[in-house]
């Protein structure tokens, strides 16, 4: 049996069943696209919280490389004072140990550096090493310059959220459901028209009288289903209502979650400001200390307490800047800015 052909059929959208079949799939692709908003997202907030946390071990490797320098000058300074018998080793031993302290975090913060550079390259799909040059530390990337945030309102700014957005679009999509479920307690009539060639001998399909056709209207009532549609209105009603109070948590917890991310890079900015004064502090009273034990008015016990309270507060002061960077990178998530 040879056939072919085509049909063609238009129902009449009396109840409003093809309509809000058409919103729900419109709501469906929205919450696809903004799925995929929020895997874009998630992306760049771990992309860039990690490039912040590789410049921050960086500089901190920096700085720490700048401290031994430091030291093994000094060292080599007591060390020509002991042997031209102006001191004697107790000094040196003492440099010597904090020197050797010193050195032994570095290799930490080398590592640090280079897991957070394979991480980069394993989110942005390369292999371990490939994006060394682009990673290498420069001066420019010493220290990063962000912006004041003030604390707004959050409701304002919650609905650019990709999560937000998804939660919305599920909420329209089973809103829509419960017209079509509603739509098919009813009747439903369809307009068809169906043309065509069918034959048991090739030879004459293509013949005319080969053709067939048919065209006219179709009628659906819906009576004997045993509460089948009934139960569908109500399954839908209740997902709608699940996806209601699913969209109240997502909002209130984005609400809340801008609010903390706000507050606490607020809070972190004065604490870096406060850091930074307590480094300037340090500088100078070391710098104070050793002149004075130069001229042999101090002896080397307050160096040493002048020298690690100013090298402490370097290194806190760098940990705060790097996590100012992260509250920042938190901040641009917890609005939705996934340009950031």
């Amino acid at each position: 049996l040879y056939q072919a052909g085509f049909d063609a059929s238009w129902e009449l959208d009396l109840w409003g069943r093809v309509s809000r079949s058409v919103e729900a799939a419109d709501a469906d692709a929205d919450q696809q696209a903004a799925l995929l908003d929020l895997a874009r997202l998630s992306l760049a907030s771990d992309v860039a919280r990690n490039y912040f946390e590789l410049r921050t071990a960086q500089r901190q490797a920096k700085l720490m490389r700048e401290d031994i320098a430091a030291l093994e000058d000094r060292a080599g300074l007591l060390q020509a004072r002991v042997e031209g018998g102006v001191l004697d080793h107790t000094d040196l031993q003492r440099q010597r140990a904090e020197l050797a302290a010193l050195k032994a975090q570095l290799p930490s913060l080398l590592a640090q550096v280079a897991a957070n550079a394979n991480q980069i390259a394993l989110l942005l799909g390369e292999r371990p090493g490939a994006l060394q040059a682009e990673l290498a530390p420069s001066e420019a990337d010493a220290r990063t310059l962000l912006p004041d945030l003030a604390l707004g309102l959050p409701s304002e700014v919650a609905l650019r959220r990709p999560d937000i957005r998804t939660a919305e679009a599920r909420l329209h999509s089973a809103t829509a459901s419960i017209g079509i479920a509603k739509a098919s307690l009813y009747p439903s009539i369809r307009l068809g028209a169906k043309f065509g060639f069918e034959s048991y001998l090739s030879g004459e399909f293509s013949d005319w009288g080969s053709r067939t056709w048919s065209v006219g209207p179709s009628f659906n009532l819906p009576i004997f289903d045993h509460g089948r549609r009934t139960a569908t209105v109500q399954l839908r009603e209740l997902q709608q209502q699940e996806a209601a109070v699913n969209y109240q948590k997502t909002v209130l917890k984005a609400w809340q979650e801008i609010d903390d991310a706000l507050s606490a890079y607020s809070a972190e900015q004065q604490q870096a400001q406060e850091l930074k004064t307590r480094s300037d502090a340090a500088s100078d009273a070391y710098q104070l200390v050793q002149a004075r034990y130069d001229g042999g008015v101090n002896d080397f016990t307050a160096v040493l307490d002048a020298q690690r309270s100013h090298l402490q507060a370097r290194r806190d002061l760098a940990a705060s800047e790097g996590r100012l960077a992260a509250r920042f990178i938190t901040v641009n998530k917890a609005l939705g800015n996934g340009s950031m």
